[in-house]
């Protein structure tokens, strides 16, 4: 008898439950879009949008996500243009990179094809086989005069 009431006491010293197990649990922002061409899909034609884009399996044609970024996956095979905000590579692609942003070619990437950026990252190992155009980012040149200006107006009140 003891020790049945001393297991008691022991369960009900225990948490029964989490009691938010049951809520899910809320985010302050929304989760972010992407689409995904899996391993085994085949594409040929015109791929346009605007969430990001993963792909693993193989596109030929052109590739047009002006505002978002197109990972190439290891298993990712492109014979296409590109003309994206950020493109990042781990498979192969042949085809010219217009990128408004920054590319980024990991080590296990390929690419064969003119790059045209702001910013590029080539990891060691990476194959890069094109010509490398680095262009500055016009945003930030358009803010760089204005700068001053407001400091003189502020300073001047």
């Amino acid at each position: 008898m003891l020790q049945s009431s001393e297991n008691s006491f022991l369960k009900s010293n225990t948490p029964a439950s989490n009691p938010n197990s049951f809520n899910p649990i809320k985010t302050v922002t929304a989760p972010v879009d992407q689409a995904t061409i899996g391993r085994t899909l085949v594409i040929k034609g015109e791929i346009t949008g605007s969430e990001a884009l993963y792909i693993d399996g193989r596109v030929e044609g052109k590739i047009t996500m002006p505002e978002s970024r197109v990972t190439i996956g290891r298993n990712g095979k492109v014979d296409a243009s590109i003309t994206a905000k950020e493109v990042v590579v781990m498979g192969k692609v042949t085809g010219n990179l217009e990128v408004a942003d920054r590319v980024d070619i990991r080590s296990e990437g390929s690419v064969t094809g003119d790059v045209s950026t702001s910013r590029i990252s080539v990891e060691d190992g990476a194959v890069l086989k094109g010509g490398i155009q680095v262009r500055s980012n016009d945003l930030k040149q358009a803010k760089t005069p204005e700068l001053p200006k407001s400091l003189s107006a502020t300073a001047s009140a």
